[in-house]
């Protein structure tokens, strides 16, 4: 698993000198010239990425989390059957919808944005958001809410003062599940932004050069793309199995 990581890191380091001549050799002048140019050129493109990632997660968690908190603790008629065609969204591969998705966008004057490409990621996170909230929701007593209602809370005041923050670990999993998909996605970024626009990964696809590849600025580039998830799952990665296996076993 680190041997990838290794040869990454160590082609990074080699800077102009170009990487060693054989592939597991340690650069015997370590330079940090390939990040320097990296950054240069991902900068603007990181930042997007940033400016798509966090409302997007941040939005279809919460929604997400309403579905599950309704679907899990007032079912309804018809809720499963509802529940059934939101995990079905889960299975469409980005390819089969890429077309109607940018009609759509085109349609409300986003096409090209990053406004667009929010809007995406939110409807394409609703579905394992909701998955995951809903789960997690069937593992706390109900007896909560009964008690919330005796003392006259209605739903949403439930929702906010007591089931919101008992969510924490709920939302870590959630988060950290968005956060990495948006952060990672190509295909939307690629057809649906505009090059002012692009995420991260296009920019770095984008490294590649047409006759010759700088394989340092390049290995540096996925080592900046990689890092703040990498950083995601060291931070938040205590909460993820507790968050990942609640409602597992009611």
């Amino acid at each position: 698993m680190f041997m990838p990581v290794y040869v990454i890191i160590s082609t990074a380091l080699s800077g102009s000198s170009g990487a060693p001549n054989f592939f597991l050799a340690f650069p015997d002048a370590p330079s940090l010239d390939a990040f320097k140019g990296a950054w240069t050129k991902l900068h603007g493109s990181l930042i997007n990425s940033l400016q798509i990632t966090l409302p997007a997660a941040l939005i279809s968690c919460l929604l997400g989390s309403i579905n599950g908190y309704i679907l899990s603790k007032f079912p309804f008629k018809g809720s499963n059957a509802l529940f059934t065609v939101l995990l079905v969204g889960m299975f469409i591969p980005f390819q089969a919808v890429i077309i109607p998705v940018f009609q759509f966008l085109n349609m409300l004057h986003l096409q090209g944005s990053i406004a667009g490409l929010i809007v995406v990621h939110i409807i394409y996170g609703i579905p394992i958001t909701t998955l995951i909230f809903r789960n997690y929701y069937e593992g706390i007593p109900s007896a909560i809410i009964e008690a919330a209602a005796i003392d006259g809370a209605g739903i949403w005041k439930t929702y906010f003062r007591v089931m919101l923050p008992l969510s924490v670990p709920g939302f870590v999993v959630a988060g950290i599940f968005q956060c990495t998909n948006i952060w990672n996605d190509f295909l939307f970024g690629f057809i649906l932004a505009s090059p002012a626009a692009w995420p991260a990964t296009v920019t770095l696809n984008n490294l590649i050069g047409t006759t010759t590849v700088n394989y340092s600025e390049l290995m540096a580039g996925a080592v900046l793309v990689a890092a703040p998830t990498v950083l995601l799952y060291l931070v938040l990665g205590r909460f993820f199995v507790s968050g990942l296996t609640a409602g597992a076993v009611k």
